[in-house]
């Protein structure tokens, strides 16, 4: 199993991936997905718990199910 905290970085930088591919700003992506920019930030750097409700929204902006937001942008 990997460290919740790796899991983290991991999946802040398959969003980072997912929204420069798209050519979004981050505060682009943080209004598509109903974020401050900050914490839009702060999600693509790892450095926040995000919850599922969260992780739900990133993944419908970006057209992908829950587990392939985990998978992509790599």
């Amino acid at each position: 199993m990997q460290d919740p905290v790796q899991t983290r970085k991991n999946l802040g930088r398959n969003i980072r991936c997912l929204r420069s591919k798209r050519g979004w700003s981050q505060e682009d992506f943080a209004r598509r997905a109903g974020l401050g920019r900050s914490f839009a930030g702060a999600i693509e750097r790892g450095e926040k718990d995000i919850r599922i409700r969260t992780l739900c929204k990133i993944a419908n902006i970006f057209g992908l199910d829950l587990a392939e937001l985990f998978r992509k942008g790599r």
